[in-house]
């Protein structure tokens, strides 16, 4: 085993770990970033970007050679970007099922995410202090504030401002526009629900231009999922990267599986990171004087799992069995909905890249209401607008005719609801079943709650009603979510806190038991909200990262 030095080591390039990646190298750290999955390089390697489907191998569709089974998410134009469970595989149980979709690329996840952006409130932060349920927060909206202005600044946010206390309003770009469909839908709900509002959703999408950064404005072809040349929405190839790159005090290394992280008990401090080399089997250890761990919360979690030693027997940092436990996600899949008469002479242009979107109106502070549930829900609208034509049998000129004909409107309303941090709720590591690394496999051990089927019954319930006030008809409920891990927002099981026995790292994202190790992405969440989670693992990030070059120029780490 060969050693190498640097100041810091990023575990991770996607979403949290390409801005850990920035943070610490634009404060002048040699930064080494290590990422499992191959390179995919900005602008080169989006091979299905733009194309339509007769101009892609097969049409469009799955190759024979590829069986679609072996990937969780994805369809035939992305899968690319994509982790293969047959070479990656990881346990469930038939009557448990749990989805884990993971990327295996530089840039992770971030090249594939649905870009929605949306602060936590103090509903959120004091939520669990609040009902009882879960330890509370060490920190509230006021302390994560600036860091997300600062990371919505050089994102990029469109959005409209709402003046809501349960959604607080950002750094944002001139929001995209409500269609003629959502905007009638806006209004009755406006005049029919007291407390409800309906507005575009926030995305990291620029709907105007930072050619600073070498990006363009959308242009709404909302195939983002594809890669983006022009940089017109968030990747970590798009902006976090090029960013640590133009310092030099960036190693990016790609292919590089983390098997674990050498711990010193006497010092309480990480002191080597063990990898294998995808492609060699070489392994190597790298040596830092701070690591920010940002694989993923399940990877990152399987990562401190597997890093055992005399003193950690069952893992590093689970001295109290809290890693693994408290796992979360939302609900996905549920909600209703309706076709909307009417409006048959317009039709949208372009294919704008976000949603509508109903903030939480449940459990809000300040109303009364008779719900049979704790906590609250969003809503959002993907694939509304005009569908596909109502008939394309047949052939030639007939059909083609008709293809030129859409049909009616439609306004979908999806339900993301949050889910309570259960202790039982977890994964844990087969020590009989490793990967073709060597690694121990991740068993997942989750289901949804009698919390959750009351908010989501609740949610389908009030999706009608709203769709019938706009004059909807053919309503179709989705009363069944998917399993946990199809909202891919999968959180905890490293949670933080301030009390060691309940938590793994603590206000400043440092593990308890070894401060010079900061875990930023989605492990280290100790509730779930109700909103998409990804600017808030950023904001995080940027926070530990400046707090981590504050501990070093002082002599404490």
């Amino acid at each position: 085993m060969s050693t190498h030095d640097f100041d810091a080591i990023v575990i991770g390039s996607g979403v949290s770990g390409g801005w850990a990646a920035k943070e610490l190298t634009e404060q002048g750290l040699k930064t080494l970033v290590l990422e499992r999955g191959r390179t995919v390089r900005h602008q080169q390697d989006y091979p299905t970007e733009g194309k339509p489907a007769f101009e892609m191998p097969y049409r469009g569709q799955w190759p024979p050679e590829v069986d679609p089974d072996d990937y969780q998410f994805p369809g035939p134009d992305n899968y690319h970007f994509f982790n293969n469970n047959r070479l990656n595989p990881y346990i469930q149980d038939e009557d448990k099922p749990f989805s884990w979709v993971r990327a295996d690329v530089v840039g992770g996840r971030s090249l594939v995410w649905g870009r929605q952006t949306y602060r936590w409130s103090d509903l959120d932060f004091e939520a669990n202090l609040r009902d009882g349920h879960g330890i509370d927060w060490p920190v509230r909206y006021r302390d994560i504030a600036p860091w997300y202005s600062h990371v919505e600044k050089i994102a990029g946010v469109s959005g409209e401002k709402l003046g809501l206390s349960q959604l607080p309003d950002g750094e944002f770009l001139p929001p995209m526009d409500l269609n003629i469909a959502e905007r009638h839908f806006k209004q009755a709900v406006s005049e029919q629900f007291d407390g409800r509002v309906v507005t575009i959703g926030r995305t990291m999408n620029l709907t105007e231009g930072k050619p600073g950064q070498g990006r363009g404005p959308c242009m709404y072809r909302s195939q983002c999922h594809r890669g983006c040349s022009f940089g017109a929405y968030f990747s970590s190839q798009s902006t976090t990267l090029p960013a640590a790159q133009a310092t030099g005090n960036m190693t990016l290394r790609p292919d590089a599986v983390v098997e674990s992280l050498e711990y010193d008990a006497g010092k309480q401090r990480v002191t080597g990171v063990r990898v294998i080399d995808a492609r060699t089997r070489e392994r190597t250890v790298y040596r830092a004087r701070i690591v920010f761990l940002n694989a993923s919360a399940v990877a990152s979690t399987q990562i401190l799992m597997n890093s055992k030693s005399a003193s950690m027997p069952n893992g590093l940092g689970n001295e109290h069995d809290v890693l693994g436990r408290y796992l979360m996600d939302h609900t996905w899949g549920s909600g209703a909905t309706g076709i909307l008469p009417g409006f048959e002479e317009f039709v949208e242009y372009g294919r704008r890249p976000t949603a509508m979107y109903i903030p939480r109106f449940r459990n809000v502070e300040g109303r009364e209401e008779d719900v049979a549930f704790t906590r609250g829900y969003n809503f959002q609208s993907w694939g509304g607008g005009r569908a596909q034509p109502v008939d394309s049998s047949g052939f030639g000129a007939d059909l083609k005719h008709r293809m030129r004909k859409p049909g009616p409107w439609t306004l979908p309303l999806y339900a993301f609801c949050e889910v309570l941090p259960y202790r039982d709720n977890r994964m844990t590591l087969d020590e009989n079943r490793a990967d073709r690394f060597g690694i121990p496999q991740v068993r997942f051990d989750v289901t949804w709650r009698e919390n959750e089927k009351a908010m989501l019954a609740d949610a389908n319930d009030q999706a009608v009603r709203m769709l019938r006030a706009a004059g909807c008809t053919e309503i179709q409920r989705r009363d069944e979510p998917g399993a946990p891990g199809t909202g891919i927002h999968e959180m905890g099981t490293a949670r933080m806190g301030d009390d060691p026995r309940e938590s793994v790292v603590n206000r400043w994202n440092q593990l308890h038991v070894a401060p010079n190790l900061f875990v930023t992405d989605g492990a280290a969440m100790t509730s779930a909200s109700c909103v998409n989670p990804s600017v808030t693992y950023m904001a995080f990030t940027a926070r530990a990262a400046h707090h981590a070059v504050e501990l070093l120029k002082s002599n404490q780490l």
